[in-house]
């Protein structure tokens, strides 16, 4: 240890700020980002449909192998006191909750904390019933955080047969994501934030024949990156590969993580 003091001594001040910057940098590069997975208990939908909390879990089995996540699932149901300060401690956010716009404005200090989170480059998901509102009100500052939302009276959503399609195949979200039918409720003629730089689709499905957005990302003005899939109706859709592949892959891209 004295001997590398004395060396230390010989060397021009630059070069040691360098050394000690590159250090600090490594040792904060190897913290991990923190991540919250938020589910609830049911609601008024059918066994096997909006299986939220059992969803949160699936994915945080799927998100395990990646060391530099620590992964909280929590349960949001109301009145989730200890949100903002959980919210606080976050690098990135699931939510997978019942009507989610609604929910997130349930309370001033709930969605200050998820303001929060955004401006500091936070990285946003929402998943199905979790993007979606029955009134209007909660839309405009969903879509300030999210990009995407599903809401409204004029909100459409239905159960089908479709082709899954990847719109941008070079994207990181879909990298490996093939094309797949699936059974599904997917929420399309989604309402989407007007900002710079823009919402990008990157998954579409086919509804009554035409290619509907159910999918996007959005790198916003913040510096953060946000996503939103609006299937995942049917709990079981979790098996299909297709899914799985999408969903980690969209949450490490909010994160600003390699998928590998």
């Amino acid at each position: 240890m004295g001997g590398m003091k004395s060396s230390l001594r010989w060397m021009p001040r630059a070069i040691i700020v360098a050394i000690a910057t590159c250090m600090a940098t490594a040792a904060l590069a190897a913290e991990p980002k923190t991540l919250l997975l938020i589910g609830q208990g049911p609601d008024n939908h059918p066994r096997g449909t909006h299986e939220y909390t059992a969803g949160v879990e699936l994915l945080a089995k799927l998100l395990e192998p990646h060391k530099d996540l620590k992964i909280q699932v929590v349960n949001g149901d109301e009145p989730w006191i200890d949100g903002p300060e959980l919210l606080a401690k976050a690098d990135g956010v699931v939510i997978f909750v019942s009507e989610g716009a609604r929910w997130l404005q349930a309370a001033p200090r709930r969605y200050e904390a998820f303001e929060r989170l955004a401006a500091r480059g936070g990285g946003l998901v929402t998943l199905h019933w979790a993007m979606g509102t029955r009134t209007a009100e909660p839309i405009e500052p969903f879509l300030k955080l999210f990009g995407g939302c599903h809401g409204g009276a004029d909100r459409k959503y239905q159960v089908v047969d479709a082709l899954l399609h990847a719109v941008k195949r070079d994207h990181p979200i879909t990298a490996g994501v093939v094309d797949v039918r699936v059974h599904d409720e997917f929420y399309y003629r989604l309402k989407f934030v007007n900002a710079m730089p823009p919402v990008v689709p990157v998954m579409e499905a086919t509804i009554d024949g035409q290619a509907e957005t159910v999918a996007w990302s959005w790198q916003r003005p913040d510096g953060g990156r946000s996503f939103g899939f609006s299937g995942l109706h049917f709990h079981d859709n979790w098996q299909l590969p297709e899914y799985r592949r999408l969903l980690t892959q969209a949450v490490l891209w909010t994160l600003k993580l390699p998928a590998n």
